[in-house]
């Protein structure tokens, strides 16, 4: 599958545009705040019917309008395809495939197989572990619609659990017959959900470190760490052990919806002792494997998002990921950067066709 044409209307600083692009490389360039990242985000919107980049979907709406539409037109095995997603303040954002509306945007997941690399992914290394879950969610969501479906069973059954605790401890009553109801339906999901990322891990990870490898030159032994709960015990007993905290904090306190992953480097947390180069070639060997493992279980090549990538990473790093795009892995690539030169210079040594875009 490859995007050929993008038109945004009322899109965060587009006022009406339409880009053409290439089947291989699209290199986006010009100064900060043209758009290059806009552009981007436009492209994950058609694939997540959401922002990557600013969850709040009205701030999405160019400055003083009432609206926003943004429409791909893609080639995927020599059919056609036209995904359009559009937001109208007060209204249901709709994406339509084909010109179908889905009932539910979560159905979408997975028609167009997505990895962004961005500076904003440093969050998954200095921020809370719900940044780092949704990482998780987001890779195996797009290869398994049941376990997505999961998820979202289990995150609302968790509000309304959470609901009820805050409930009694305001009108100081306590039932335990009513709390049982979302235990019981939280059991089995929470196994399932995490027989699924412990699964995922196990194959993931090997993956991870071999592009890390790649990348750095083989210099510095990292590792990524699935941590849950659940590993101790099945949910339903941590539910019950949990129980005296729960009704005292009045939220949750057991449950895969605390599972996090641990980033090391050199045996150290990769937060505090990572240099700003490292921690950007873990997390680039993160989003290739992440596109790695897509690939093998997924009909179709992901699409490919590079968002200014090459800035603070050394001469031997930047060589290593052009290496890496210059196999046959890849299909469609988009590059945003600000340096036009050092992108040519770059793309040249990658034997594939590519265009150039000004901004």
């Amino acid at each position: 599958m490859y995007l050929k044409r993008l038109s945004l209307l009322n899109y965060k600083n587009f006022e009406a545009r339409e880009l053409q692009f290439d089947a291989k490389i699209n290199c986006l360039v010009g100064p900060n705040g043209v758009g290059k990242t806009n552009v981007l985000d436009a492209i994950y919107h058609l694939a997540f019917g959401k922002s990557y980049f600013n969850p709040v979907t009205t701030q999405n709406i160019r400055h003083g309008e009432e609206y926003f539409v943004i429409e791909g037109s893609f080639e995927k095995e020599n059919r056609q395809e036209t995904i359009v997603c559009s937001f109208k303040k007060g209204t249901k954002k709709v994406v339509k495939r084909n010109g179908k509306i889905y009932d539910r945007i979560s159905e979408h997941i997975g028609q167009v197989p997505l990895v962004i690399v961005s500076p904003a992914d440093r969050d998954l290394i200095v921020e809370g572990s719900d940044t780092r879950r949704k990482f998780l969610d987001g890779v195996i969501s797009q290869a398994d619609k049941a376990y997505l479906q999961d998820v979202l069973d289990y995150q609302q059954l968790i509000s309304q659990r959470n609901a009820l605790l805050k409930y009694f401890a305001a009108n100081h009553t306590f039932d335990r017959a009513s709390l049982e109801v979302y235990d019981l339906q939280l059991g089995p999901l929470g196994q399932r959900i995490h027989a699924r990322r412990k699964a995922f891990m196990e194959a993931f990870s090997p993956i991870f470190s071999a592009q890390y490898r790649a990348i750095s030159g083989g210099d510095e032994p990292v590792s990524l760490r699935y941590e849950s709960q659940l590993h101790e015990a099945p949910l339903e007993d941590l539910l019950k052990s949990g129980l005296d905290k729960d009704r005292m904090l009045q939220y949750t306190t057991q449950g895969v919806h605390k599972d996090d992953l641990g980033m090391e480097i050199e045996g150290h947390p990769i937060k505090k002792f990572g240099s700003q180069g490292q921690q950007k070639s873990f997390l680039i060997a993160l989003k290739f494997a992440q596109f790695q493992f897509m690939k093998a279980r997924l009909e179709g090549t992901p699409l490919l998002l590079l968002d200014d990538v090459f800035d603070k990473l050394d001469e031997h790093r930047v060589a290593h990921i052009v290496s890496l795009v210059n196999q046959e892995l890849f299909g469609q690539i988009f590059i945003s950067d600000t340096h036009a030169e050092r992108t040519e210079n770059i793309v040249r040594e990658i034997h594939q066709t590519y265009a150039f875009i000004a901004l």
